[in-house]
C-alpha cells in the first residue's frame, strides 16, 4: 500500500519531466497562445465597445477572461494534446496488454501522468501569455488570496473533468480501433462548449442554460467565473465547485465502467 501511494506521485512527476523536455514546442506554444490572445482581446474590445456589460462582464473582466483562458487552454487540452492519442495507439498495437499487467490501476496511472503534464503546461505555457496580457491590457485580476485559492481548486477540478472526458476517448479505441475521427469531433465540441471562444453567458435563452450545464463548462467557464468573482466568497462558490465535482465523479465512474468493459474485451480477444 505504501509503495502504491508513492507510485502515482512518481508517475505525475514523470509526466511533468516528459513535457519539460520539449523546449521548442513549449516556446512555440507560448508564442501561439500570446498571438491568439492578442487577436481575441482586440476582438473583445470591439465587441464590448458596442455592448458594454455583455454577458455580465465589464471590459476588464472580458479581457481577463481572454488571457486566463489562454493560460489554461493547453493544461485542459481543449484543442487536443494529452494522453488519449497515445492510449489509442497502445490499444491499436496491442501494447495495452502490458499496461493491464502493471500492478497499478490503469485509470489512476493515466490520471497521474496527465496531471503532471497539466502542471507543466500551466507553468510552461500559461504564465507568459497571462503576463503579456496583464502588461498590455487592464485586467481584473483579484487581489484576494482566498479567491485565488478557490480558483486553483476549480482549475484542479476542471483538469480532472478534462482527463475523464479524454480517458473515455482513449478507451473508445477498443471499439473503434482508429480514434482520429472521434478526437477531431471532441476538439470541436470542447472548443465551442468550454467558453474559450466566447463566454457561455453570451449564449441566449434555453440553449445558453443547457450549455452551461454540460461538462465542458466545468473545464474553463466555471474556473473563470470563480476567478472573476461571479461566485463571491467560499460559500457562494461551493455550488460551482460542486458542479465540477459532480461531473468529475460521473465521468470518472463512466471511465471505470468503460475500462472494465474494455478489459473483458481484451480477455475475450486473447489480448
Amino acid at each position: 500500500m505504501r509503495q502504491r501511494a508513492r507510485l502515482y506521485p512518481a508517475v505525475a512527476a514523470g509526466g511533468f519531466r516528459r513535457y519539460a523536455t520539449y523546449g521548442t514546442a513549449t516556446a512555440a506554444g507560448v508564442f501561439t497562445n500570446t498571438v491568439f490572445g492578442l487577436i481575441v482581446a482586440y476582438a473583445y474590445l470591439a465587441l464590448w465597445e458596442e455592448r458594454p456589460g455583455l454577458g455580465g462582464y465589464d471590459r476588464a473582466q472580458a479581457l481577463t477572461f481572454v488571457w486566463v483562458s489562454q493560460a489554461l487552454i493547453a493544461a485542459v487540452a481543449l484543442i487536443g494534446g494529452g494522453f488519449q492519442e497515445e492510449l489509442q495507439e497502445r490499444v491499436r498495437t496491442g501494447d495495452i496488454a502490458v499496461d493491464l499487467y502493471r500492478p497499478a490501476d490503469l485509470q489512476l496511472w493515466w490520471l497521474a501522468a496527465d496531471l503532471g503534464r497539466a502542471a507543466f503546461q500551466l507553468m510552461g505555457r500559461g504564465v507568459v501569455p497571462l503576463l503579456v496580457g496583464a502588461l498590455v491590457f487592464p485586467l481584473a485580476l483579484p487581489s484576494d488570496p482566498a479567491r485565488w485559492a478557490l480558483f486553483l481548486v476549480s482549475v484542479f477540478l476542471g483538469l480532472v473533468v478534462s482527463f475523464a472526458i479524454r480517458y473515455l476517448l482513449g478507451l473508445s479505441a477498443f471499439w473503434l480501433m482508429d480514434g482520429s475521427g472521434v478526437n477531431l469531433m471532441a476538439a470541436v465540441v470542447s472548443t465551442f462548449f468550454s467558453g474559450v471562444l466566447l463566454p457561455l453567458t453570451l449564449f441566449p435563452g434555453g440553449f445558453g442554460e443547457v450549455v452551461r450545464l454540460l461538462p465542458w463548462a466545468a473545464m474553463l467557464q466555471t474556473p473563470l467565473d470563480v476567478l472573476l468573482g461571479t461566485h463571491e466568497g467560499a460559500g457562494a462558490a461551493l455550488p460551482a465547485l460542486g458542479f465540477q465535482a459532480a461531473w468529475a465523479l460521473l465521468l470518472l465512474g463512466a471511465g471505470r465502467w468503460a475500462q472494465a468493459a474494455a478489459t473483458r474485451r481484451v480477455v475475450v480477444q486473447g489480448g
